[in-house]
């Protein structure tokens, strides 16, 4: 029997003149490592090197069909240019009138055809181009359905996908929603990134580069809490509409950051009018600027509001179907899905509400006209505070003046209030929150007392929510003069936007939703509540004669 060192000499190690090296037991010591060619037992490649490879090979095999396309073309050329003298001799012309020069000259479309089949998306001609190519940080694709928006979000974030730093988060309010969208990217990203895999627990891309690309859903706001000491260079709301109030996105785009100095960091959204959120969603994007124009906003952010188009999509439009189903929708939701329309809300609370019959322009309230102020205070959310006039000759209620800040204190809003009163001819009397008279927690002026303690004038406001909306829909009411009982000047956007847009609580009809902005609309509730009414001349001549500071009153003042 032959030994393996006999049969197998170079497997075997051998010093400078030739010989074996020897083990301890005499026998000849192997050479160290695998075998060349082997693998070696349960050797894998490397992830990242395995999709290096997949994309070499990827681009191996499309050089490969565009030699291919080029071989045929240059026969092309050449049969082209044989049937041209073929044709010539027989025309005896000598010339090239049958056939010209530049067509020879000219890329046949089998070029154009071999091309076509590695092209993996191509944005609509129009809005979803605009939005792909928007170099503003915060970006809305938002109106009519079928436009391109989905695809649009998730082939936004591939931009930088290259880049090992980059990493994205395409956010939606629900898991069933998300699903559609992963589905999607199942299709897309696997074409763009051959290599890249997707992990089914973290709802993660990972992309052969290192970028990574995640899904979340927010059910809540709390929910945004995930995403606590994350950092991301690309943030994405689908459907943002569907988020009752901004403290997501003002939460998400503090974690809005990259290290890579080569990585632009971007926010983007769409969306289709109506919906929870649609109120603060329109005043942040649309309200400030014109569509497709570039603005700043209070942030500092630049952004642009792109309107989406059914007509723009021509796998949706082509065939006139989708658009039928959309014209077949109740009223409201055919101008929100179908003419993009952002001005009709659906399920809104004040349908009577008409800004044309209940908007005025400005104008100088008379001294003798009896004035009062509804208030509603937060500090984490929007306080406001509505000021109206009662017209003598009629009763109509003017709101003539608002206030609408977040992040305030007690002795801000009083010295604001204070300010923007100072064009009256005395204090304005008013109503305020009951919660603001509160101690729960505290050991200090409430803001109630501090507001008194600034010289205001103020009493408890009737917060009773169904009889205020009823009060509200009676101002609303058109008299016999052809006036209707409240007119708000257009200084007053906030209050503007909150009685066109607040919707009714879904599950008390009799109330509005108050998970939608509703605060302008709580202190006019509570101005109304108050009961103003015209005062008598003898009480308006004392109220004008009295000085602008007073001294502190109690919580029990009336009027």
């Amino acid at each position: 029997m032959q030994n393996d060192w006999d049969v197998n000499p170079d497997s075997y190690r051998t010093d400078e003149e030739g010989n074996f090296v020897l083990k301890l037991d005499g026998t000849p010591r192997k050479k160290a490592g695998r075998a060349k060619g082997s693998k070696g037992r349960g050797y894998t490649f490397h992830s990242q090197t395995k999709a290096t490879m997949d994309a070499k090979k990827s681009v191996r095999e499309k050089q490969k069909k565009l030699k291919a396309a080029q071989a045929k073309v240059e026969n092309y050329k050449k049969s082209i240019g044989t049937t041209k003298k073929t044709l010539n001799k027989l025309e005896g012309t000598g010339s090239s009138t049958i056939i010209e020069d530049v067509e020879l000259a000219s890329i046949p479309n089998a070029l154009a055809a071999e091309a076509q089949e590695d092209v993996i998306f191509k944005a609509n001609e129009g809005p979803q181009e605009d939005f792909l190519a928007a170099g503003e940080t915060d970006v809305l694709y938002g109106g009519s359905a079928g436009g391109g928006k989905s695809y649009a979000m998730l082939v936004d974030p591939l931009r930088h996908a290259h880049r090992p730093a980059h990493r994205g988060l395409i956010i939606r309010r629900s898991m069933p929603e998300l699903r559609e969208l992963i589905d999607k990217s199942r299709e897309l990203y696997p074409k763009a990134f051959p290599g890249c895999k997707y992990k089914e627990v973290e709802k993660l891309w990972n992309f052969p580069s290192g970028a990574k690309i995640e899904f979340g859903f927010l059910e809540r706001d709390a929910d945004v809490y995930r995403y606590q000491g994350q950092a991301y260079s690309w943030i994405g709301f689908d459907e943002i509409t569907h988020l009752p109030t901004e403290f997501a996105w003002n939460y998400l785009a503090s974690r809005l950051r990259t290290t890579d100095p080569e990585i632009t960091c971007y926010m983007r959204c769409t969306a289709n009018p109506g919906g929870s959120g649609a109120t603060w969603v329109k005043k942040r994007y649309i309200d400030p600027a014109p569509p497709h124009e570039s603005f700043v906003g209070d942030d500092g952010l630049t952004r642009k509001f792109i309107p989406a188009r059914l007509q723009d999509n021509p796998y949706l439009a082509a065939n006139g179907l989708y658009e039928k189903m959309l014209k077949a929708l109740p009223p409201t939701q055919r101008q929100q899905l179908l003419e993009g329309n952002w001005d009709v809300a659906e399920g809104a609370a004040f349908t009577e509400f008409v800004p044309s019959l209940h908007v005025i322009t400005p104008f100088e309230i008379p001294v003798h006209w009896e004035r009062v102020k509804g208030i509603d205070y937060g500090y984490a959310s929007e306080s406001a505070c509505v000021w109206g006039a009662v017209d003598p000759s009629d009763g109509t209620l003017i709101i003539y003046r608002e206030l609408y800040r977040k992040g305030l204190l007690g002795t801000e809003l009083a010295e604001m209030i204070t300010e923007m009163e100072m064009a009256d001819p005395f204090s304005v009397q008013g109503v305020l929150d009951t919660a603001c008279w509160s101690r729960t927690g505290t050991t200090g002026p409430t803001i109630g007392e501090t507001l008194q303690r600034a010289g205001h004038k103020l009493r408890r406001a009737d917060k009773n929510r169904i009889q205020g909306k009823i009060q509200i829909h009676e101002y609303l009411k058109v008299m016999q003069s052809g006036r209707p009982r409240i007119q708000i000047v257009n200084t007053c956007p906030n209050l503007i936007r909150e009685l066109q847009s607040i919707p009714l609580d879904k599950r008390n009809p009799e109330d509005v939703d108050t998970h939608a902005p509703d605060h302008a609309y709580d202190a006019l509730r509570y101005l109304i509540m108050s009961r103003p009414r015209i005062n008598d001349t003898l009480n308006q001549m004392r109220q004008f004669h009295r000085e602008r500071v007073y001294a502190p009153v109690d919580s029990t003042f009336g009027y």
